[in-house]
């Protein structure tokens, strides 16, 4: 366990008796280390360290948890204590509402694991409803809401956020940038997680598709952005049965911005279906679009022509962590380098095709 967790547990819950200390799951993220908290009591939390003593993230995930709270009917796990101003920036919350979809999904038949990721484009599709006027990066609270919502105050028991002043109702705090800029953040973004830089060139070629594309990019629509929807970031409500939202949260927002729907969504169904460079089976990638379509009536405006670009940003997902994809397939380094360099090309003649560039 990194020191700064140490300092974090020591900070965070300065009142309560912590008994267990433990893993809270898979995460390739470089710039984090998130334990599992058990306390005297019996109740649990996890705790998020920035130990790279980056607390912009942060901000963003405690940001948009807020909002959402607020806002949409969506479920997430509630913020328990908060710093990110700090040497050591963290951000506690409490268990999620449910159950994971990873531990569903693993042990279930093609029939259920069909059903279940179903719901997750459906939970997908819900978190893009609402649109925004502008693309943008997502700093902290402000002002800035979707179309038809509003900002209120209140008191914070309202609000349902433990750490949330007064605000009943708060907005985000949004840099609105072109939808192209804000795309090339997140890829610098990913680059500063990314747990080696081998193929850091990857990451420039990338760069240079988004840049040759910008025009195609600029048109797109904008709604609040997960970032990283995966199975381990999914959870399932029993007894939810929501109309607007069906049963399905989500948890870990420190990637959400403001941009263009069909790269969440292009994200979502590569991270829930696809290894390492292949694609998974149809019925499960269909499934995902299928849940998107049941409740948003289809897919995002414009997801045909910008899918093969958004698929050449997936490729850093490889790229930026192939020192973790050597310990999770047993393969060797150099062997996943070239299918990797041969991946990237491929989507990047795809590009050039559907583009006639």
């Amino acid at each position: 366990m990194h020191q700064s967790v140490e300092t974090a547990l020591d900070a965070a819950f300065p009142d309560r008796t912590v008994v267990d200390v433990g893993g809270a799951g898979p995460s390739w993220n470089g710039g984090n280390e998130t334990v599992a908290v058990v306390f005297a009591d019996g109740c649990r939390a996890y705790l998020k360290t920035a130990v790279d003593g980056a607390g912009s993230r942060l901000d963003r995930e405690v940001a948009t948890l807020a909002y959402l709270r607020a806002h949409r009917p969506l479920p997430v796990p509630a913020t328990l204590a908060v710093e990110t101003s700090g040497p050591v920036p963290y951000l506690a919350t409490a268990p999620a509402p449910g159950q994971s979809v990873d531990e569903r999904f693993e042990p279930a038949g093609p029939d259920t694991r069909e059903r279940l990721l179903r719901r997750v484009g459906r939970a997908v599709a819900a978190l893009h409803a609402v649109r925004f006027d502008g693309h943008g990066t997502i700093r902290g609270r402000g002002v800035t809401v979707g179309r038809g919502e509003t900002v209120g105050r209140g008191t914070p028991a309202e609000s349902n956020d433990a750490v949330g002043g007064t605000f009943t109702r708060p907005g985000l705090e949004v840099s609105i940038a072109p939808w192209p800029d804000v795309l090339l953040e997140t890829v610098e973004q990913t680059r500063e997680i990314a747990t080696t830089d081998r193929l850091d060139r990857h990451f420039d070629a990338v760069d240079g598709c988004i840049e040759r594309h910008r025009q195609l990019l600029a048109g797109a629509p904008a709604a609040l952005l997960h970032g990283d929807v995966t199975k381990p970031n999914a959870f399932v409500v029993d007894g939810r049965r929501d109309a607007h939202t069906g049963d399905v949260g989500l948890l870990d927002w420190e990637l959400a911005h403001v941009g263009d729907p069909s790269r969440d969504l292009v994200r979502a169904r590569d991270q829930l279906c696809n290894g390492f460079d292949t694609e998974g089976p149809d019925r499960l990638t269909d499934a995902v679009l299928d849940g998107y379509r049941d409740r948003a009536g289809g897919l995002p405006a414009g997801f045909e022509v910008r899918e093969p670009i958004y698929r050449v940003v997936r490729v850093l997902g490889r790229s930026g962590f192939l020192d973790q994809w050597v310990s999770y397939l047993g393969e060797p380094m150099e062997a996943l380098v070239d299918r990797i360099d041969a991946e990237l090309d491929s989507r990047l003649a795809a590009v050039r095709r559907a583009t006639d560039e």
